[in-house]
Order: structure tokens, then sequence, then C-alpha cells
């Protein structure tokens, strides 16, 4: 989950009423109407998004009965293009459609995702995904620059106004897997998906009856009516971008379903980034410099972020699944205490830094960081430790499942809200854009490592677990008393605990000591930020 900044705007008050109301459509609430048609369309979208999320793992390895390995390989397949498409997206949005158009066929192709997923056969579930894929990219990063345009510059509203939009990404992300969750387990995996697909319709319901009310003003129309109407092979730029997503379809399922090979993707993009960031290092002044070293190391720690934070979706999902003890939730409703934490803190530490702020005392960003990353580690360590109160069955206690997301979130909102701020602070005017987008790449870097780690969990035939020895092998007795020989004796459930534990012990030890290094070094990187905290 990605969430509001504690960016301050300034108490500008826009004094043209009629003016306002051309430009970005009629008041409501103090706010925007236009706000709260968003904040029901992402609400639902999120809903979709996160619900079907929660059945992933658990439905390719229960019904289409694919390995973890595979199954976790898909899955940060999946993920990471979800994060890597909106960067075309948002392009095409800009210079091309406009954000109405991308938002509506995004949706479309988001809501016939979900119900070919419902259609349980493996032909239709690489397409599936491949919808999804090509319409997030649309979606997403189109409806938050929505809420951005229903505020002039300055306008005091803002920062209250994105806090009720994000509030809604996290009641989505907080009911859908409850609800799909439930439905998916209980009677029928096409049940969950298939109410995934009908909150995606209901979401752009909400859009489209905001469009015909006029609620939105001016804002999303295509940059340039000209340029949209002209007609390429007989079609206007709408209905050709329309087109051509569904021609992306297969290129994006092929992808998926042959997800070894998306590390080649990975090594091109990176080596374009970093010969793209050495050139404008080349052509920027010694201050821009030193601030885009911190923007490059803050990517690097948020991908590290992602990449652990991601088993959620993934490996502990399954480990809920086989070593918790579910009383309350089943395993694809244990993607709903995440989201849950954020709604219960995130005022809290609002406030917070609000506070520390007016004393002086709010910790830099790179302290920041580094602090969230030792809580995510120590989150990691907390599940690791539930082992040691597994039962007879290798079924481990709840309360140490939410404990340890409940410490990650903390950690989530020490990292996550800042980071976008930070970039554009921290970024040369002429190359914002660019700089925001390789920040957003951390998600894309994240799910795409988080898919290796998780890989790492299996206890399949063949798997050879790292960590069972040596250095690692003594960190992992002492924070779960076992050991893999033990383990193995005790029986295959409690060989299958082991690799869970083994793998979030020792990813725990090393997120931590990355973390306190990041504090070791903020000083440094202070220094390169030349002003900016």
């Amino acid at each position: 989950m990605k969430y509001m900044d504690d960016t301050q705007f300034t108490n500008d008050v826009v004094d043209n009423e009629k003016e306002l109301d051309a430009l970005i459509g009629p008041q409501a609430f103090g706010h925007p109407k236009g706000l709260f048609y968003l904040f029901f369309a992402e609400l639902w979208e999120r809903f979709s998004f996160y619900g079907m999320r929660a059945l992933l793992v658990l439905y390719m390895t229960k019904e289409l009965l694919f390995d973890d390995t595979m199954s976790y390989g898909i899955y940060a397949a999946y993920g990471s293009l979800v994060y890597a498409t909106p960067l075309i997206g948002g392009y095409i949005a800009d210079k091309l459609i406009g954000y109405r158009k991308s938002i509506m066929l995004g949706g479309i192709l988001m809501a016939l995702g979900h119900f070919v997923l419902s259609i349980e056969h493996p032909v239709f579930f690489y397409g599936s995904l491949a919808l999804l894929i090509v319409g997030n990219g649309l979606f997403k990063p189109n409806i938050s620059s929505m809420v951005g345009g229903l505020y002039k510059e300055g306008d005091n509203r803002r920062d209250a106004g994105f806090t009720i939009f994000y509030m809604g990404i996290n009641l989505g992300a907080f009911i859908a897997p409850l609800i799909c969750g439930y439905l998916g387990e209980e009677f029928g995996w096409h049940y969950g998906f298939g109410l995934a697909g009908i909150g995606m319709l209901v979401g752009l319901i909400f859009f489209y009856r905001g469009t015909k009310d006029n609620v939105f003003g001016d804002i999303g129309l295509p940059p340039s009516q000209e340029l949209y109407e002209k007609k390429t092979l007989g079609l206007n730029m709408g209905n050709m971008i329309t087109v051509l997503s569904f021609i992306a379809v297969p290129i994006f399922a092929i992808i998926v379903w042959q997800y070894e090979y998306e590390s080649y993707l990975v090594y091109l993009l990176s080596a374009v980034i970093l010969g793209v960031v050495i050139y404008i290092m080349t052509t920027v002044s010694a201050v821009e410099r030193g601030r885009l070293i911190v923007i490059v190391y803050f990517t690097i720690l948020a991908s590290l972020f992602w990449a652990i934070f991601e088993q959620a979706g993934s490996s502990l999902t399954t480990f809920a699944d086989r070593n918790v003890e579910l009383s309350l939730l089943s395993a694809s409703q244990t993607n709903s205490i995440n989201p849950g934490f954020i709604i219960l803190l995130a005022i809290p530490f609002s406030w917070m830094w609000t506070k520390l702020s007016a004393a002086r005392k709010n910790p830099s960003s790179p302290v920041k960081f580094g602090i969230g990353l030792a809580l995510l580690g120590l989150g990691f360590l907390i599940f690791a430790l539930s082992a040691q109160s597994a039962d007879s069955n290798a079924l481990t206690p709840m309360s140490y499942l939410v404990i340890g997301y409940g410490v990650l979130t903390i950690g989530e909102l020490f990292l996550s809200p800042i980071g976008l701020s930070k970039v554009s602070e921290l970024s040369p005017a002429k190359f914002v854009s660019f700089l925001l987008g390789v920040w957003f790449l951390s998600s894309f870097y994240g799910h795409f490592f988080a898919g290796g780690i998780a890989k790492l969990t299996s206890s399949e035939k063949g798997s050879e677990n790292i960590f069972a020895s040596g250095f690692f092998g003594d960190i992992v007795e002492s924070v779960t008393g076992m050991t893999q020989s033990g383990a193995e004796a005790a029986g295959d459930s409690f060989s299958q605990l082991y690799s869970y534990v083994s793998v979030y012990a020792s990813f725990g030890v090393i997120t931590i000591a990355v973390g306190l290094f990041a504090i070791l070094i903020s000083p440094i990187m202070k220094k390169l930020m030349h002003g900016i905290r």
C-alpha cells in the first residue's frame, strides 16, 4: 500500500467560485464534489485488486495445482508488471487521451480480467492476469492525478482531500480479503474472483456517473482534442489506444507464463535507468548530483523493503494456510490485517509527525528509512519466533502473525509515506517526472525480488535450504528453537514450518542490519540532501 505523505501545503484560498466550478467542478462538504466520486471509484477498484490478490497464490497451489516455486514466480511476475505499466499508462493519459478515457478503459480491462479469472481453467489464467496488468497501468496512476487536479496549487484543502482519498484505498484493501477470501475459500474460487470483478464494475459506475454529473469540470479531458480526433488507420487516438491495449494483453500473458525470463527485462531496465541517471549527473550542479545519489539510495532501500514486505501476498499467505492455527480468519483473510492496522495508525502517525516537527524533533528522511527497515525485519523475526510455540501439528499461534503484521505496518508508515515527496523535492526540476518514475519502479523491483525470496520458503522435493547451516543456521536455531535435522525428523509439517521460519528469521536479521546501517550513515545522506530533510 502507498500512503499520503506529510507534506504541508500553503493556506491560499480560492476566491473566484464561478471560475473554480468551471475548472474543477462543484463543491460539497468543503471539498470538490468530484472527490467523493473518485473516493468510491478507487475504493471499489482497490477492493477488486486486493480481493483477487488475497486469493491468487492459494488458487494456484490448491486449484491449478502449481507447485510453490511456480506459484511464487507467477505472482512475482504479475506483481512487478502491475507496478511497471502505470509508467506507460500515465504517459498515454498525459500526452494522448486524457485521464478519463484511460480510467474507463483500464477499469473495463480489469473487470474483464477478474471475470475471466473466475473461469477455473489454466487456458484463461494467464490472459486474465495480462488483462489486469494492462488495465491497472491505465487506471491506477490517472485516478490519483484526477484527485490532484481537483485542487488549485496552494489550496489548503489539498492535504485533507488526499487523506480522504487514501482512506478509500485502505478501506477497499481491508474489506476485500475478508469478503472475497471468504467466498473464494468457502464456496468456490470463481465466486471470490467474480465478486472482485463486480467491485471493479461498481467503481466504474461511480466514475462514469461523475463524468455525467459534470463534477470534474475540465479535469481529465484529452490534452489536445485535435490530436485525439486525428485518425490513424481509420481510428481516432482513443480507439487506437484501445486496440493497442488488447494487442498488449497476449504479450504480457506470455511474459507471465514464461516468468523465468522476466529477469532479462529487469536487467535491461536497470541498465537503461543507470545509464540515464549517470547522464543526468553529468549535466547538473554538484548540489543536485548529491541529491541524485540520495534518490538512488532511497530507491534501493525501498526495493529491499518491498521485496520483504510483499511476502504478504505470497509466502505469508501459504504460511498462514499451512502452519498457523487460524481461528478468526482464513488464510486469504489474513491479507486484511495490514490495511486494518493502517486504518488504525495512519491518523495517529500523521499527528505524531506534526507534533515532532513543531518540537523540531522530527527524524530526517534517511533515519526514517532506516527505522522502517529495522521494524520490517523485526516483524519477520516475530513470524519466525512463532515456531517456538508450535503445537504437535506444527501449527503456530495466530497472535504472532497479527503482532508481526502490526510491527511491519509501523515500519511501512515510517518509510512509505515520505518516499514520493522526498524524491520530488530532491529531483532537479527538468528531471522530476523521470526520477519519480524511477522511484515508482522500486515496487517493480520489490515484487520481482519478492518472488525469489518466496521461492526459498519452498519445502518441496529438491529444494535446498541455504539458511539451514553456518552463520544463518545458528541465527535460525536461536530465534526458532529449530534445526533442519530436527524438523525433518519430526515430519513433513515441521519440515515445512522450518522452511518458512528459517527464511523469515534470516531475512529479518538482514533487514534489521540494513536498517541500522542506514541510520548509521544517515548524517552522510543528510549532508548530500543539502538542506532537505
